[in-house]
């Protein structure tokens, strides 16, 4: 009995290799997300596709309405004509 709870007792602990790769680790994360921070554009310089685009107006959910009763047309007259 007395070995089994040393076994799990054993496997909560960390071991220096693991401390070592975990440190690497976090400290080449934090590299990455450093120079990723410098070269990602914030949003002013990639934003030339939004050029010639319009904004929604606020009668979308008119289209969006047309959509549903159109397609609600249509499947009542598929099961009429069955």
């Amino acid at each position: 009995m007395k070995a089994m709870a040393l076994f799990v007792n054993q496997q909560n602990e960390r071991t220096e290799l693991q401390k070592r790769i975990a440190a690497e680790l976090a400290e080449k994360a934090k590299k990455k997300s450093l120079e990723t921070d410098k070269e990602r554009p914030d949003g002013i310089t990639d934003s030339a596709y939004l050029e010639k685009t319009k904004t929604t107006t606020s009668l979308a959910w008119v289209w969006v309405l047309i959509v549903v009763v159109a397609v609600g047309i249509l499947i009542w007259l598929v099961a009429a004509s069955r």
